[in-house]
């Protein structure tokens, strides 16, 4: 099983903490796996077993337990002693008023809770309304890069490797099975169990066709600005007259189910976020690549998403730049940090490094600047850094 230190390093000081623990992400992500790495490390510290208190809401057995009111019951009744109980819930948001029961618990006894959720209302403001603010959030991806190289049990990349990785992503399961068709029927399961649960279900939408052909749209422009407009000529071309109002209402439903991510835009000058013409991400190219309508995937916005998703993972907050002449790719920020990224597949001649450099001309101020191609050779130009693709994924950060 491979250890998922990148995120057991950042839980772990909250292990005896009553702050409630939440991570969210993807289904099959594996967030159960991280919870149960958890529970290991516990009971390596001796915890009583009785002390560890674990309900997975997708498992037959604790149906019943959907029910608020049965749940804290059943956790109640399973607390004897003044001691700290560590309580583990899988997949939370089935649960209805789940919130009643873990602030119910979290006020009465004594407890350490650990939630996971499938679907973006575990990160939403009315949640923290709801639980006081007594929380904190992790994002749980799809492997990294470096964790699939690790899974493999492979010390250095290869084209093959990362060419696997880019087509058919890294949700942790899909690295079982070897043959394509079966890569494609897993990640067709993993699909249709979202759409079933966290959006028909969750999200009471029953146009899962329109959904279906939202959801294609979006991946088949991944990466480039989104226009109501242009959504609404191609649902034409495919025989369906939708409101922008629906549209809007379906990409939330897409982002809700952590199937895609909304970036926003930045204004570089005037160092403000704005609120249109966002670009779209998707959180898995495993998934992109059964919902997409082309043949073969467009590789630069392939690799531009790649480094979008790790970028996250390495704890950034990232924006879309725009520049008084342009845009920059990425705009990513930490606290008291600040990059400029500009992605391309390669650099094959003068032309393209005058663009992809010449991009960050118009920005005066010295937050560092970075290419970030596939190019084996890499070099610095006018004080902007040319990194490799793979070393950048492989990195810690990006100054590493």
């Amino acid at each position: 099983m491979l250890k998922r230190e990148n995120y057991l390093n950042k839980i772990r000081e909250f292990y005896d903490s009553d702050l409630i623990k939440i991570l969210v992400g993807i289904r099959r992500s594996g967030k159960s796996v991280i919870l149960e790495q958890i529970m290991e490390e516990l009971r390596d510290k001796k915890i009583d077993e009785a002390h560890i208190i674990y309900v997975n809401f997708e498992f037959i057995e604790y149906e019943d337990l959907t029910d608020y009111k049965k749940l804290n019951k059943y956790i109640k009744d399973k607390i004897v002693d003044n001691k700290l109980y560590y309580l583990f819930f899988d997949e939370i948001q089935n649960v209805e008023n789940f919130e009643k029961v873990i602030n119910s618990l979290r006020a009465s006894k004594k407890v350490s809770i650990f939630l996971t959720g499938s679907n973006s209302r575990l990160l939403s403001d009315e949640l923290s309304t709801v639980l006081s603010g007594r929380y904190v959030t992790f994002r749980i991806n799809p492997l990294s890069y470096k964790e699939v190289l690790e899974l493999l049990g492979k010390e250095k990349s290869t084209d093959e490797i990362f060419e696997d990785y880019m087509k058919w992503g890294s949700l942790p399961n899909r690295f079982e099975f070897k043959k394509e068709e079966s890569i494609k029927n897993y990640l067709y399961g993993v699909f249709d169990s979202i759409i079933l649960r966290d959006v028909v279900e969750r999200l009471k939408i029953r146009d899962t066709a329109l959904f279906n052909l939202i959801l294609q749209y979006v991946i088949d422009t991944m990466g480039r600005e989104f226009s109501a407009e242009n959504i609404m000529n191609f649902l034409k071309n495919e025989g369906r007259d939708v409101s922008s109002l629906t549209i809007y209402s379906y990409l939330d439903a897409l982002c809700k189910a952590l199937l895609i991510r909304k970036v926003y835009r930045y204004d570089i000058h005037g160092k403000a976020v704005l609120k249109t013409l966002n670009k779209y991400y998707v959180t898995d190219l495993g998934i992109a690549q059964i919902k997409s309508n082309k043949t073969e995937f467009d590789k630069c916005y392939a690799i531009e998403n790649i480094v979008y998703n790790d970028l996250i993972i390495k704890g950034y907050d990232v924006y879309t730049g725009k520049t008084k002449k342009g845009e920059i790719d990425f705009v990513a920020t930490k606290p008291n940090k600040k990059i400029y990224i500009q992605v391309a597949f390669s650099i094959p001649n003068e032309d393209t490094k005058n663009r992809e450099f010449g991009a960050f001309e118009i920005i005066k101020d010295n937050y560092p600047k970075y290419v970030i191609t596939l190019d084996k050779l890499t070099y610095e130009y006018e004080g902007i850094k040319h990194i490799n693709l793979i070393d950048f994924l492989l990195s810690d950060d990006i100054d590493d």
